[in-house]
This record gives C-alpha cells, structure tokens and sequence, in this order.
C-alpha cells in the first residue's frame, strides 16, 4: 500500500492508522518533496523492472496507491532559472514515471485527477450527467464579467477557477464596488455563478460508488455564502434522492474517479445544484462531526476494492 502525500498531511496520517488498525497493514507514506535530496532509480532489463528511493522499501510489491495532494520534487534552486526549471522538469518526469508504472489500483489515476480537477471540465461534464448548474461564467475579461454580473436577476458570487495550492479563496458576492477591481482578472480567469439561496450545503464524498452525504446547516451560521466558513453549524447525516445519486454517479464515472468530495446546494426551490468536486477534497473533520465512517470506507477501497463498510 502506498500514500503519495504530504508527509505531515492529516489525511494521510489518518488513513496510514485505520490500514495499521483495521487491516494490519503499514503503508509506505512517501512525500514528493524527498527526491531529489533522496536517491532514486528504475531498472529494466530481460528480467523485468525495479523502482527504489533510498528512504524506502518494498515499492515493486505495491498493489494500491492513494494519490493524495502529492507536491512536486524539491528541487534546489541554482543562479539560471531556465537550468531550475530543466531540472524541475527533469526530476518530475522521473519520480512521477516511475510512481505512475506500477501496475497498481489508483486512487484516484493520476490522469484522471488532473483531468477532473478543471472546474470547467467538472461543470460540463455535471451539466451532461443531469445536475443542475447554476448559470456561470469563467473569463478574464472584465467588460464580459461586469456584464454577466449586470445582466443576471440576482445576485452573483465569485470564486477563484484554479484548484492549486494557494492561500483561502472566500466565495463571495459581487457588487458595484467590486466592478473598478475587475481588471485584475486579466491576469487571473475568474468564475462568476449565479448565487443560489438555499436551505443547506451538501458535501458527499464519493468513494467508488459508495456515497457518504453530510448536510450542513450552512445558513444558520457565517457561512451562508461560503460553507467552508462556519463548522460550528450543524452537521448531518444525509441521504441524496435517487435521482441525483444517479446523476453523481453518472458524473464520477464520466470523470473516471473512483474518490471524490463533490460539493451541492439545496436551493429553496427544492432543487440540488451542483457546484465543484475535488478528487483530492478534506473529508477528515466530516468524519469528525458526524462519526461516518469515511476512513474505514476509503481503506476498504484500497484494501479489498470495495468502499461499503458492513453496518452502514
């Protein structure tokens, strides 16, 4: 079993202990940024193939990967940038050839993550699938976002396009005051969506056809724009209509993720509107709220090939 994360990342602390617990497995935790200060090689020959890093062990013998928020090699910055960015490239292409040719179960596949980490890839293929999207546009064009923003009925948010990592982007809504700062998306592709009023937020996270639904009392808190903002409101379990389970499911296939994290809003009109899923989402402070148990039922994925977890 390998994890391909962050070495001081939550998440893959957390699921490192439920494999030790309830599987009797000590996964390999392998971060990115130790190569190429580690030593790291990959041999072919008539015999077959062997991949090593000298910090670790037993890598031919992986069977599944969690690939989980991995940061790129850390390579030493030198005087010329274009001599950094030869050996940045050069040392990605190693360590991520070598990782992505073990024939193993791949959650998620990396291409496939990258893919559906597009939020414009998202938001068609969510439309095609049968969800509801709220009406967006994504431009960096300032005369076209103001117009968009003017032209609506309601109110509009902006958010930021990118899934990167970045200091906290706050959704929010966009008013006059806001139109002299539009220049600024020159540079930066901005989403600017219809503003939905709802209910409640939804957060579901997917893992192989198994989905766990957490309904967040978003509107009796801060956060009623931005759910992200408030954990001290209620969480819930929740079960989706079957409908749009269908749809959920419709998408993640389309997509080709096994995992996921997909963000809805229950407007007043009693529609669910689909807003983003990130195949790399944080879950762990949804297990924490409402004691599904999300660990177990992503360890069991990468164990067995099966998310269910017996007695939910």
């Amino acid at each position: 079993m390998l994890i391909v994360s962050e070495s001081d990342d939550l998440h893959g602390t957390a699921m490192a202990a439920t494999l030790r617990e309830h599987h009797g497995l000590s996964p390999i935790h392998l971060d990115l940024r130790d190569f190429p200060r580690e030593y790291g090689s990959f041999r072919l020959d008539r015999l077959g193939t062997t991949r090593s890093m000298s910090h670790l062990i037993g890598l031919d013998d992986v069977r599944s990967v969690w690939w989980r928020r991995p940061h790129p090699s850390a390579v030493p910055t030198g005087i010329r940038a274009s001599d950094d960015a030869f050996r940045q490239a050069e040392c990605d292409g190693f360590s991520q050839g070598m990782l992505w040719s073990i024939p193993a179960a791949w959650i998620n596949d990396p291409g496939a993550d990258r893919t559906a980490s597009r939020k414009i890839v998202q938001l068609e293929t969510a439309l095609r699938a049968g969800f509801t999207v709220p009406e967006t546009l994504i431009t960096n064009d300032p005369d076209e976002a103001r117009s968009f923003a003017e032209s609506r009925p309601g109110p509009v948010v902006y958010k930021r396009t990118g899934t990167g990592r970045a200091e906290f982007a706050e959704t929010r809504i966009i008013d006059r005051a806001d139109f002299g700062k539009l220049t600024s998306i020159r540079t930066s592709p901005t989403t600017f969506q219809d503003y939905i009023d709802a209910t409640c937020d939804l957060r579901v996270v997917w893992v192989d056809g198994v989905e766990w639904t957490v309904r967040i009392d978003s509107q009796a808190g801060v956060g009623r724009i931005d759910s992200r903002l408030d954990t001290s409101v209620e969480f819930a379990r929740e079960q989706l209509p079957a409908s749009v389970s269908k749809s959920l499911a419709t998408l993640m296939g389309a997509l080709g993720l096994s995992f996921g994290v997909i963000d809805l809003r229950l407007g007043r009109d009693g529609e669910y509107y689909f807003l983003e899923v990130n195949p790399q989402g944080q879950f762990a402070y949804l297990e924490i709220k409402t004691g599904l148990p999300l660990f177990r039922s992503l360890s069991n994925l990468l164990v067995h090939g099966d998310g269910a977890v017996p007695g939910y």
